[in-house]
């Protein structure tokens, strides 16, 4: 389902795809790769990789990041580590997009850099985010940030969940619309993202895509 070299995670912001980010660099790192991450989310950002900088160490990621004076600066920054990430074959990268058009700009200097590799765009659905809870409001979301980055999206991840509240309804609810957003864009559905104590059930009842297990890493302030 993430069979590129390097996977640029994009959507709007609350759709938990800084979630999605996490699970997977540390899912391939598990699985032997050797992994970059880089955190590029400066623009309205609700969650940032960077905040598990000791868990993706631990798993021998190495970390791209904004320094830490700007931690807390919501500015179109880019690490000049990114090219790096880029030109090393070696290592699989993932690449973690701020959360609006805005934010897609960041990539947009890379664009020729990226384009000759193995990159694939994936767009993070998440059902219960007004500003993109009807397929054409998401679509409409997604070209705008195709057309800020000058890449096409190539992959879709229905990431739809309610937090600590999630149950299989929701994710069926997100699956619904991640497929109409595929069947109407004719981008593929790469998979649905569901925590291990509702992955085994949402594997028997949704089956248009596989089931991606995932932790909760991105946790709020009073959650941690």
């Amino acid at each position: 389902m993430f069979s590129h070299r390097i996977t640029i995670i994009t959507g709007h912001y609350g759709t938990g795809k800084t979630e999605v980010a996490v699970n997977l660099a540390l899912s391939l790192a598990g699985s032997g790769e050797k992994v970059m991450i880089a955190d590029l989310d400066n623009v309205n950002p609700y969650f940032r990789t960077r905040e598990r900088e000791k868990e993706l160490e631990a798993a021998g990621i190495r970390l791209i990041a904004t320094s830490q004076e700007c931690l807390d600066a919501d500015i179109p920054a880019v690490p000049a580590e990114l090219l790096a990430m880029v030109q090393n074959r070696d290592y699989r990268g993932v690449i973690d997009v701020g959360g609006d058009p805005v934010g897609a700009r960041v990539l947009a200097r890379f664009q020729p850099k990226l384009l000759p590799e193995d990159v694939q765009l994936v767009y993070v659905s998440n059902a219960f985010r007004p500003e993109v809870n009807t397929a054409k409001k998401s679509i409409r979301y997604l070209q705008n940030i195709e057309k800020t980055c000058g890449l096409k999206c190539t992959g879709i991840v229905n990431n739809t969940h309610l937090c600590g509240e999630t149950t299989l309804a929701e994710i069926e609810a997100g699956a619904r619309l991640a497929e109409e957003i595929s069947r109407t864009t004719g981008i593929p559905l790469l998979c649905h993202t569901a925590v291990k104590r509702l992955a085994g059930e949402a594997r028997e009842r949704i089956i248009s895509a596989p089931v991606f297990d995932i932790d909760i890493y991105m946790k709020k302030p009073w959650e941690r």
